[in-house]
C-alpha cells in the first residue's frame, strides 16, 4: 500500500513507522477554515471580478515609467504649505510615530527653519500646528521614515503609457541620514546641498534630454545584473550614471567643481537608485489604483507604527494592521532590541513584482538581508502563488527568463496563506541614531482578509461564482 497523506502530518508520521510508504501533501483548508473569509472568496469569484482584475493587469503591465524632471515639492504637491509634513506608510500622527518617523520629522521642521533646536521642534511637531500626511495619498513615495518637507527636491516620474505622475526624495546615501530619523546638523547641511546644487544639476541635465530617462529599461536591464531594484542596485546606479553624466557635464551653471561632486556622490551612493525604483512602481500602480471589483493591490506601505494596504477596488481606502519586526542582520554593535518596526514606502517594489518579489535575480543580495541563494529564490517562486500575471517587462534570468510575479492578489493571499515577502533596511528604534541593518518581513494577514471582506460587502449582486471553495478537490 501507498498513501497520500493530505494535511495533518501525524497521520504520515504513524504510517511510516508501520514500514508504510507515505507521500505528504502541504495542504491546509482555503482562507485557514475561516467561513467567513471562504464565502467571501467565493462572492469575489466571478466573471465580473475576472475582469476587473484582467483591466488592472492590463494597466499594469503597460507601464512606462520614465524621469521627466526635478522640482521641489512646495511646487509640484497641491496644498503643500511649510507647515505640511507627508511621512511614509498609512496616515500618522506625532502621537504614534515611530522614532525614526519622530527624528525625521525634527530634522524636516529645523530644516525648514520652523525649529531651531530638536527640543524646540518636538514641541511644535506636538503642538497640532504641523499638517501631517501620508506620501502615497499625494502621489509620493519615500523610504523609510519617508518624510518630505516644503523646501525637498523631488524626482518627477511620468507614466508614459496613462499619463500619470509620481514623485519622490533623492536619496541621501548610507550613515546618518534624515530617512533612517537622524537630524544632526552634518545631516541637515547635506539635505540642504541635495535640494540645492545636486537636485539643480539633475533638473538642468533632464531638460536637455529628449523624452527624459527610461527607468522601466534601467530596471529591466538591472534585474538581468544581479539587481533587485528596491535593496540592491548596484547595477541600476551605475546605469543612471552612464546616462546622466553627459547631460549633468553640459547643464547650464554646473562647473567642474560642482559635476566633479555631484558624480562622486552618486557614483558611491550604492542606493542612489531606489528612490527612482519606488516612484516608477508608484507611477505604475497608480494607473491602475481605481476599478471598481479588482482584488488587484495597487499599494503597501509601512510609517513604524502600522502597515496599510490598498485595493484596486476601493481606491483611496487603507486597510491597516501592526508594523511588523524584520528578521534582521544587525550591524555590528546592535541586535534585535535596537531595532524599530518595519517603516517606508518602499514596498511599493514589492507591490509592482521586483524587489523581494524577484529576490531570484539578485542571490548576493542575501549577504545584506541574511538567508540564502537558494532561500532568495525559493521566496520568489512562492510569489507566484499569490499574484495573477507575470511581468512582459521584468525578468529573472534564473528561472529561465520568466516575468516577474506581479499583481498580488487579495484572494490568493488569503487562500493560501502565503503572504508577500520583502526585503528592507532596519532603523534603530530612537530617534536620530540610524539604520542599524536590514532583513526579511511579511505584512500582518489581517491587512488582507480585511480588504477581502471589505470587497465582498461592496460587491454587487452577482451571477454564481466561477468556483466554490468547498468544492471536493
Amino acid at each position: 500500500m501507498r498513501v497520500v497523506n493530505i494535511g495533518a502530518p501525524h497521520f504520515a508520521a504513524a504510517l511510516e513507522a508501520q514500514g508504510v510508504e507515505v507521500a505528504q501533501a502541504d495542504w491546509r483548508p482555503p482562507a485557514g477554515g475561516d467561513m467567513k473569509l471562504i464565502e467571501a472568496l467565493e462572492k469575489l469569484s466571478t466573471p465580473a471580478v475576472a475582469e476587473a482584475n484582467a483591466k488592472a493587469l492590463a494597466i499594469i503591465n503597460s507601464g512606462h515609467p520614465v524621469l521627466v524632471d526635478v522640482g521641489w515639492a512646495r511646487d509640484l504637491i497641491p496644498g503643500m504649505q511649510r507647515t505640511t509634513i507627508l511621512h511614509s506608510g498609512p496616515p500618522n500622527r506625532w502621537e504614534t510615530m515611530s522614532g525614526p518617523q519622530r527624528g525625521a520629522v525634527l530634522g524636516a521642521l529645523m530644516l525648514e527653519g520652523l525649529a531651531d533646536s530638536p527640543e524646540a521642534a518636538e514641541a511644535l511637531a506636538a503642538s497640532g500646528e504641523i499638517e501631517f500626511r501620508a506620501n502615497n495619498d499625494h502621489g509620493c513615495v519615500g523610504p523609510m521614515a519617508g518624510v518630505i518637507s516644503y523646501s525637498s527636491a523631488l524626482f518627477v516620474v511620468e507614466n508614459r503609457a496613462f499619463g500619470n505622475r509620481a514623485f519622490t526624495n533623492l536619496n541621501e546615501g548610507y550613515g546618518k541620514v534624515l530617512r533612517m530619523g537622524a537630524y544632526a546638523p552634518e545631516v541637515l547641511e547635506k539635505l540642504r546641498w541635495i535640494n540645492a546644487e545636486v537636485a539643480g544639476a539633475l533638473q538642468g541635465a533632464l531638460r536637455l534630454m529628449d523624452g527624459g530617462l527610461d527607468l522601466r529599461s534601467l530596471i529591466a536591464q538591472a534585474l538581468h545584473m544581479g539587481d533587485e531594484c528596491h535593496n540592491r542596485n548596484k547595477a541600476v546606479g551605475a546605469l543612471f550614471l552612464r546616462e546622466m553624466a553627459p547631460y549633468l557635464a553640459r547643464a547650464a551653471g554646473v562647473g567642474p567643481e560642482a559635476l566633479a561632486r555631484i558624480l562622486d556622490f552618486i557614483g558611491h551612493n550604492e542606493i542612489w537608485f531606489v528612490n527612482l525604483s519606488m516612484a516608477a512602481c508608484k507611477a505604475t500602480l497608480d494607473a491602475a489604483r481605481s476599478i471598481p471589483g479588482s482584488t488587484v493591490v495597487t499599494c503597501m506601505a509601512r510609517n513604524g507604527y502600522e502597515f496599510g494596504l490598498q485595493v484596486a477596488g476601493l481606491p483611496g481606502r487603507w486597510f491597516t494592521g501592526p508594523a511588523q519586526k524584520v528578521r534582521a542582520l544587525y550591524f555590528p554593535g546592535f541586535t534585535e532590541a535596537d531595532a524599530a518596526p518595519d517603516i517606508g514606502d518602499s514596498v511599493i517594489t514589492e507591490t509592482a513584482g521586483i524587489g523581494g518579489f524577484a529576490m531570484a535575480a539578485a542571490p548576493a543580495i542575501v549577504q545584506f538581508v541574511g538567508g540564502t541563494p537558494e532561500l532568495a529564490a525559493e521566496l520568489t517562486a512562492h510569489m507566484y502563488e499569490i499574484t495573477l500575471s507575470e511581468s512582459p517587462v521584468y525578468s529573472i534570468p534564473a528561472f529561465g527568463f520568466r516575468g516577474t510575479p506581479t499583481g498580488i492578489d487579495i484572494r490568493k493571499v488569503v487562500e493560501t496563506g502565503i503572504l508577500p515577502s520583502i526585503n528592507t533596511g532596519v532603523a534603530h528604534r530612537l530617534p536620530g541614531v540610524g539604520q542599524v541593518g536590514a532583513g526579511l518581513v511579511h505584512p500582518p494577514a489581517n491587512i488582507f482578509a480585511d480588504a477581502l471582506l471589505a470587497l465582498a460587502e461592496a460587491a454587487a449582486p452577482q451571477t454564481a461564482p466561477t468556483r466554490r471553495y468547498d468544492d471536493p478537490i
